[in-house]
């Protein structure tokens, strides 16, 4: 019967889902309006239906129960009830290989192709792991942070203690397991920053110098601005974003991390702001451009469902224009890190071959960071500096 009542529940969200806003903001909605869910309700709810959007594409044309049990059989790796009362004969298999699992879902449902679930293989950037990159949809990625320095002894102790087990990554980056309530072992310790694997590593090509001035020019909540203050605190910061909230939200963050010498400009940079940046000049800029966010789908895997390819060529056009004004603000020979969260070329290597050859800068390395084979986040970097010759960009 429980079981019976959990698929109720599921079809009702899922009937209720808008489809146009982040499942992460929906499902809190909806558990307030059914308060006589509990916590365990809440916690199989959120699972089922997760994992219901993690099959991607696959099997379109199957009952959304059917392509459910699918998709709890290949996103779990230990029984549970609801699966063992409707698919006995895959709970007992729970803890198979992936691929042996794929297999037998193909023995009942032959229609089940793997490239069904992201089937924009063909448009993704070279060098990611196709059957990896597929296959990780299935796993829910980890939460990650990255450690004050100073207070790793501190940050591990409490873990254990709260029986928290989490990976040292290296770095002063640690692994936890998804959902882990962070807010409840540190009420008011700022010790940390929640911050994903692969966006940390983007710190390996920023490279600062001491007294640089630097723009963080997609700044957002300021992530990277906290990555490069951490590397050498002494630099001249500036952040802007276009979104106002967004930017109130980077202040409060920066306090808590005690970056408190900064400049703030609200700028939308598909526009000419030479007068707000007049006189500026910059030893190196980040530009976190804006993207479909396809690498970060493993965390928010809905929105499979909800892309349309033809929207990387909008994005494509809008991170044109950015670079465009942004770049001509660099020092000759410094640096512009290009980074996305993104898995498709169009976004990302595209985006180097208009830089350098409509912008004038020369390419140092670029790399796609494979969150895939880490349970992280999928990202692209590339460090670009400007040429000696400032006029080109001009």
């Amino acid at each position: 019967m429980k079981a019976i009542n959990q698929l109720k529940t599921f079809q009702r969200i899922l009937g209720e889902y808008p489809a146009d806003t982040p499942l992460g903001k929906f499902l809190p909605g909806f558990y307030r309006q059914n308060k006589q869910m509990g916590s365990t309700d809440r916690r199989v709810a959120g699972r089922l239906i997760y994992n219901y959007f993690r099959l991607g594409r696959a099997l379109p044309n199957l009952p959304s129960e059917d392509r459910l049990m699918v998709a709890e059989f290949l996103c779990n790796t230990q029984s549970n009830s609801f699966l063992q009362h409707f698919k006995p004969e895959w709970a007992a298999c729970i803890s198979f290989a992936v691929d042996e699992k794929i297999n037998l879902v193909k023995a009942t449902y032959p229609d089940f192709k793997l490239d069904d679930v992201f089937p924009w293989i063909p448009q993704l950037s070279a060098g990611i792991d196709r059957d990896a990159f597929l296959k990780s949809f299935f796993i829910q990625p980890d939460l990650f942070i990255r450690v004050t320095k100073g207070f790793e002894t501190q940050v591990k102790a409490e873990l254990t203690k709260a029986g928290v087990t989490f990976k040292d990554e290296g770095n002063n980056c640690l692994s936890l397991p998804n959902g882990t309530r962070l807010e409840t072992i540190f009420p008011k310790q700022h010790w940390y920053e929640v911050q994903d694997l692969s966006s940390q590593q983007t710190a390996n090509y920023f490279k600062p110098q001491k007294w640089d001035s630097w723009w963080d020019a997609c700044a957002a909540s300021g992530g990277k601005s906290l990555l490069l203050h951490s590397l050498q605190p002494d630099i001249k910061l500036l952040v802007s974003d276009i979104r106002e909230s967004i930017l109130s939200n980077l202040d409060e963050r920066f306090q808590q991390a005690g970056l408190r010498k900064y400049q703030k400009k609200l700028m939308d940079l598909t526009e000419n702001n030479e007068q707000l940046l007049y006189n500026y000049e910059f030893d190196g800029i980040i530009l976190d451009a804006p993207c479909s966010g396809s690498g970060t789908w493993g965390r928010t895997p809905e929105m499979i469902s909800q892309f349309e390819i033809h929207k990387t060529e909008f994005f494509k056009r809008l991170q044109q224009a950015i670079v465009t004004n942004v770049a001509k603000y660099l020092k000759p020979g410094k640096p512009l890190i290009y980074i996305t969260c993104s898995a498709f070329k169009a976004e990302n290597e595209d985006a180097v071959n208009y830089i350098t050859k409509e912008l004038g800068l020369q390419l140092e390395e670029m790399k796609v960071l494979t969150g895939y084979k880490n349970k992280a986040d999928t990202m692209f970097v590339a460090r670009m500096v400007a040429p000696a010759d400032k006029s080109v960009l001009e």
